[in-house]
């Protein structure tokens, strides 16, 4: 029973932090019906779309009660409130139980006894009389329940509905005229308003005809075979006052005969041509030949593409009117065109054409019976059951609440399917596998340029993926979040598979990409990659460069022998202008290794000048200067990060920040690694071959350079040092190069 507004004031909520906001728990019965009192800043969300979601349609559907394709709070307590009426114990619904037992169901209540009516009748329908549950597999066979009723309930009769043969030929006759529609047994039938349409055109169309009997001669010249002449003569009618216009032209003007009578030219154009009786030049000439007054032949000297269809006209028009004749005079024809006239009128007023397969017999068999009458009455018959009929609906949506409702709620007022990962939220469409990664907060999306300009607001690093089922034609797109790992090998192109909810699999590719922090490890490594890329980068260009200078210089040299030598001392003079260019080279070169010889010696000096224990925290200092700003801003995004816009781009109305913090994001995209009892062999036939010799070597070498510098250095301090007298002689460096 519902809670009075004290009892739901003085109740005493208990909520649970999760994503950065506290989320109220429902646990027991005084949670459910105290859930209108609860403040609705504190739901999670406020509103959500019925389709997208990986939820049961047919739940959502009966949840959406104004049908307008959203879910809204209200609803949301008007569902708790009518389930909470019709279950002794509302907590019940947390078992999330397929079956409900009968004996769960409140008989204190008229709502109660009515389903629990309902559910008993259900199960004796179906064969099960004894059962103590019913399942949603059972009130969804609707078919099956009504399969051996005649009435239930729903205003709609099929044809073995009635016991007499004349009833259930007229309910037939109804649906092969207007279409039936579908009971609740699977069966078609007709309803009340079918009746009452097919009775107004049975009506209309007997009106119609009679309309007809009452002047039968002026309407049907040719009775039953009217419509039959009407059809012949108005296949040649055009073609007919077409002869009769040039008769007449002829008439007039005795120079016209040769010209509607087309030119020996075009006469002679056919004669090149293969021809038939019926071919489309031979049809475009007059039907006969055309002369001053001259009547139109009906047998001899007609135009042999005309020749069947005027053979038509004659035997259905002519001949029952005018009798047998061989040639039409104009007056005979405007007479039989005249005939026609009202039967087009009549033809143009048409009425009840749905029923006039049926037959003018038929049509008034119906109409003089009692027929009409007892339709009506077996549809009252079954309108009555409507009350019981109705209860298996309600037995239907309480099936359904029993099992679904707790898991909404725990993805609509609260989060916590999302959050405590017992099972998947709702919105949760399924598992991305690419670039070694899962990835389980993946949302449908029916627009993805709309979707990621709210999205991005999350500061979530999405990937929308088209996805293709495997072996079928359905396609969709997913916005995928990666919370785990790096981006270095998300691109656009890249492939995947996706599994949805029902296990099926998908193939994914990359489309588009909102970039955004993935975590505290990538931006570590950040500026490191940066810098390693850059001089990558750099090398790439230097050795193009160098390798383009080394091919245009052997062009040159190529065009040089090809000319011969012209002048052997210029050519000395050359080669010892690029000798003194390469020594002066070469000493730049050393002039910047020096350089970058001292700056180190003087780190290295610096670094080995202090105490032991403060050389590892100078190195994380080193580190964490390099690192820190990249860390510090991936930091700040990352607990930025919220599922909110992501849902709010799909229709959703999420009234909370439902952070994604970096350790829950992690558990939201785990990255590949090697089972805990996994065994791992080292032995890698096609590993590169070891340069650990060369590696020494070069590593000794270095050693050794910065220890010289490091005596350099410390040297340089003394007075009297050869650096000092170095740097008193600012030409001895100089002067050793030499000049160009």
């Amino acid at each position: 029973m519902a809670q009075t507004n004290g009892a739901a004031s003085d109740h005493i909520w208990r909520f649970f932090s999760a994503g950065g906001t506290d989320q109220v728990r429902l646990d027991n019965a005084a949670d459910f019906l105290c859930l209108e009192a609860l403040d609705k800043k504190l739901w999670v969300a406020l509103s959500c779309p019925v389709k997208g979601l990986e939820f049961d349609p047919v739940t959502l559907a009966l949840i959406d009660s104004d049908k307008d394709g959203r879910i809204r709070a209200p609803e949301v307590v008007a569902a708790v409130k009518w389930i909470s009426v019709r279950l002794k114990d509302v907590s019940e619904i947390r078992k999330g139980l397929s079956a409900l037992p009968l004996n769960s169901i409140n008989e204190n209540c008229e709502e109660g006894k009515r389903v629990l009516a309902s559910a008993r009748q259900i199960l004796v329908n179906l064969g099960k009389p004894g059962t103590s549950t019913i399942s949603v597999e059972d009130t969804m066979d609707t078919a099956r329940i009504f399969a051996q009723t005649k009435f239930n309930g729903d205003g709609i009769i099929p044809a073995d509905s009635a016991d007499d043969p004349a009833l259930q030929g007229v309910i037939q006759n109804i649906i092969d005229c207007l279409g039936g529609e579908l009971d609740r047994s699977g069966k078609t039938g007709i309803t009340q308003a079918g009746v009452d349409q097919f009775f107004a055109e049975l009506a209309a169309y007997d009106g119609w005809q009679k309309g007809a009997e009452k002047e039968a001669a002026k309407i049907r010249p040719l009775g039953e075979g009217t419509d039959a002449g009407l059809q012949a003569l108005l296949g040649v009618k055009t073609k007919v006052d077409d002869y009769f216009a040039r008769c007449r032209l002829a008439a007039f003007d005795e120079r016209m005969v040769t010209v509607m009578n087309r030119q020996e030219s075009d006469y002679l154009a056919l004669t090149t041509k293969d021809l038939s009786f019926t071919a489309m030049e031979v049809s475009g000439f007059p039907l006969a030949r055309v002369a001053m007054d001259k009547p139109l032949p009906l047998k001899e000297g007609i135009n042999p593409a005309w020749a069947d269809a005027m053979a038509k006209f004659q035997r259905a028009v002519v001949r029952p009117i005018l009798g047998e004749k061989t040639s039409l005079r104009i007056e005979e024809w405007i007479d039989l065109s005249g005939r026609f006239e009202a039967y087009q009128v009549w033809m143009a007023t048409k009425a009840g054409a749905s029923v006039e397969k049926l037959g003018l017999a038929r049509v008034r068999e119906i109409l003089a019976g009692s027929l009409r009458g007892k339709l009506v009455e077996l549809i009252a018959r079954d309108k009555a059951l409507e009350s019981e009929a109705g209860a298996v609906s309600e037995t239907d949506q309480l099936v359904h609440y029993y099992r679904d409702l707790y898991q909404f709620l725990n993805n609509f007022v609260s989060f916590t399917d999302f959050y405590c990962r017992k099972r998947k939220a709702v919105f949760q469409a399924g598992i991305l596998y690419l670039d070694g990664r899962a990835c389980e907060l993946c949302v449908r999306v029916d627009d993805m340029a709309r979707h990621g300009i709210l999205a991005s607001l999350a500061k979530t690093y999405l990937a929308y993926c088209d996805c293709a089922l495997r072996g079928g034609s359905e396609k969709m797109t997913i916005a995928a979040a990666f919370t785990g790992g790096d981006s270095d090998q998300l691109l656009v192109g890249r492939n995947g598979v996706f599994f949805d909810r029902s296990g099926r699999d998908w193939d994914a590719t990359i489309v588009k990409i909102i970039e955004h922090p993935i975590s505290i490890r990538q931006a570590f490594w950040s500026p490191y990659k940066k810098v390693a890329k850059m001089i990558e980068d750099q090398l790439e260009k230097t050795a193009a460069a160098r390798d383009k200078a080394m091919q245009e210089k052997a062009q040159v040299g190529m065009a040089a022998t090809a000319k011969g030598v012209q002048d052997g001392k210029a050519t000395m003079q050359q080669q010892a202008f690029d000798v003194g260019k390469t020594v002066g080279i070469f000493a730049a070169i050393g002039l910047a290794l020096g350089a970058i010889g001292t700056a180190a010696a003087a780190i290295l000096g610096a670094f080995m000048g202090l105490p032991m224990w403060q050389k590892p925290v100078a190195l994380v200092a080193i580190m964490m200067l390099i690192s820190g700003p990249s860390i510090l801003i991936a930091w700040l995004k990352l607990r930025q990060r919220n599922l909110g816009p992501i849902l709010d781009a799909n229709g959703w109305a999420v009234n909370g920040r439902v952070k994604i913090n970096i350790p829950f994001g992690g558990a939201l995209t785990t990255v590949a690694k090697l089972p805990v009892n996994a065994e791992r062999s080292l032995d890698d036939p096609y590993a590169e071959k070891s340069h650990t010799k060369g590696w020494v070597a070069l590593v000794i070498i270095l050693l050794l350079a910065a220890g010289a510098a490091w005596f350099v250095h410390s040297a340089s301090k003394k007075p009297g040092n050869t650096t000092q007298q170095l740097e008193s002689a600012p030409g001895a460096i100089t002067n050793a190069v030499p000049a160009k």
